[in-house]
């Protein structure tokens, strides 16, 4: 009989002197419902730390990012749909020469979990405040303080479209909205890809391994290039009058709804009014660019 499994199917030893299971490191996901909570899995007692409840997951192929290990190792475990995650953030506990890296994920649609291989007793939608009366498998139980916070505060970005483009001598007075259409595509170009956790105000000091944030993407545009439309993971709002007005609002109403919201401008009275509606981080243009392809 031929050996049918993945090559990254296999135990290391790590710098600490401890086994990991995961060739090429493993991934996990914390999928959360905000009307029911997180998936948990109740571990089959022949599994490593069996009998506990942690999530999903296990060893990443080779090659393949954490986001699409994470689940993939969900859909073969507790049959949660490949389109049903919506990664937020990610965070990685480097154990030297071994990686676990947990997406922080909200669910895009409700279902129902399935057990669909050996590896579970259960799976159950665990509300938050329950998490910590469940025997916790130990890694999870170690960073359920930390990545709880950020299961109720997906990060968004807001920017500031004339200010970004005026930000680089490049022509962009010949064709505004021209320039509008450019930066949305370059934000599109990144296929949902993540950005630095710096970059919607997350420092590693604050939040230790969370590595990476998958934003919501607001870009708000005035004047000529206020018909610019949506595209992509981009959702565009033209400003009916004055572009700083519709970014307090939009600001406004995404920290009313939980998010952490990081705004992109150099302006500095815009600055302090989208922190006074609760803005968790005001970054620069030039801090968005250089993260931009093209």
């Amino acid at each position: 009989m031929s050996d049918t499994r993945d090559p990254g199917d296999a135990w290391v030893t790590a710098a600490d002197g401890n086994s990991y299971w995961g060739r090429f490191g493993a991934a996990g996901l914390l999928l959360h419902d905000p009307g029911r909570g997180v998936l948990l899995q109740h571990r089959a007692d022949w599994s490593h730390h069996g009998g506990t409840w942690g999530i999903p997951g296990g060893a990443r192929h080779e090659h393949e990012d954490a986001v699409a290990a994470a689940v993939r190792e969900s859909n073969e475990e507790a049959g949660v749909p490949l389109d049903g995650v919506l990664p937020r953030y990610r965070h990685v506990l480097d154990r030297g020469g071994w990686t676990y890296a947990t997406i922080v994920a909200d669910a895009a649609h409700p279902f129902e979990p399935v057990i669909a291989d050996a590896e579970s007793h259960a799976l159950e939608w665990v509300p938050l405040d329950r998490v910590e009366e469940y025997p916790l498998h130990p890694g999870f139980g170690a960073s359920w303080p930390l990545l709880r916070p950020l299961l109720t505060a997906p990060p968004a970005i807001v920017i500031d479209a004339a200010n970004v483009i005026g930000s680089v001598p490049d022509g962009w007075w010949k064709d505004r909205r021209g320039a509008a259409e450019r930066l949305r595509d370059r934000i599109v170009a990144l296929g949902g890809a993540p950005v630095a956790p710096g970059l919607v105000g997350l420092s590693d000091a604050a939040l230790p391994g969370i590595d990476a944030a998958y934003p919501e993407w607001v870009l708000v545009t005035e004047g000529v290039a206020r018909d610019v439309e949506s595209a992509g993971e981009v959702r565009v709002v033209g400003a009916p009058e004055l572009g700083d007005d519709t970014i307090v609002t939009e600001t406004r109403a995404l920290v009313e709804r939980g998010l952490r919201v990081s705004v992109v401008t150099a302006d500095e009275e815009l600055r302090t009014r989208v922190e006074a509606v609760g803005a968790a981080a005001t970054r620069g243009p030039k801090k968005l660019l250089k993260r931009l392809p093209g």
